[in-house]
């Protein structure tokens, strides 16, 4: 990196919203994208119908909100789910089900991740995140950070599902600017992908073996049946 680069608190913001379409895109094959205009707001707020709060701290303190609509929600599983290899059959098709709000919770916990590791590695400083809250909601609930912020930015960006489904990132945090004094070599290798791939890898495998270990149980009782035993 260029020695006196400057990174702003909005610099920061987009390299969050590359995570999270980058990371949803991934995860359920589809093309997510945000909206280049960013709205300044007062106040991180969860809204109906699904709302995930994330909290980070360690070289700057943030709130990281998500709000998605049921359509956007359930788009978003369902595509994972399918993905994934799983049948209809186990697919939830109500927005409250618990299953929606463990794997948006879980799709969030990545997208946070792989934020602070790109961040950890090209502003050379540590992040930590808490575990993702996911919540489906009836009324607005609003958030602050529990510290004191001197200079208070917050932001909301609007994302698009590839069926044009909307939902929304607000991120709250003080207002920064990371300074490079000397230069340095970013490292493009990203563990955390490593494990990713390996993971998605594993859990197909797991889907694939379930699925033919089914088949040869319907084909072993098939037989059964036939010979009246």
């Amino acid at each position: 990196m260029r020695k006196n680069h400057t990174i702003t608190t909005d610099d920061i913001l987009i390299k969050l919203c590359h995570s999270l379409a980058d990371v949803l895109s991934r995860a359920t094959e589809s093309h997510i994208k945000y909206s280049p205009m960013v709205q300044k707001i007062n106040k991180t707020s969860l809204k109906p119908d699904i709302g995930c709060f994330v909290l980070f701290d360690g070289g700057f303190t943030g709130l990281v909100v998500t709000n998605f609509s049921a359509a956007a929600a359930m788009e978003l599983y369902q595509s994972y789910m399918l993905r994934m290899g799983f049948p209809d059959t186990d697919i939830a098709i109500h927005h409250t089900a618990d299953d929606v709000a463990n794997i948006l919770g879980e799709l969030m916990n990545q997208v946070v991740g792989d934020f602070t590791g790109k961040i950890g590695r090209e502003l050379k400083i540590s992040i930590t995140q808490n575990q993702p809250k996911m919540l489906a909601l009836h009324k607005q609930i609003i958030l602050s950070v529990d510290t004191n912020l001197d200079r208070p930015q917050v932001r909301r960006v609007s994302f698009t599902t590839e069926k044009n489904n909307i939902f929304y990132l607000e991120l709250a945090m003080d207002k920064t600017e990371f300074i490079q004094l000397e230069e340095f070599e970013i490292d493009e290798q990203d563990p955390d992908a490593i494990f990713e791939t390996a993971y998605d890898a594993q859990q197909q495998n797991q889907v694939t073996s379930f699925n033919k270990n089914t088949k040869n149980s319907n084909d072993n009782q098939d037989l059964l049946d036939q010979l009246g035993l």
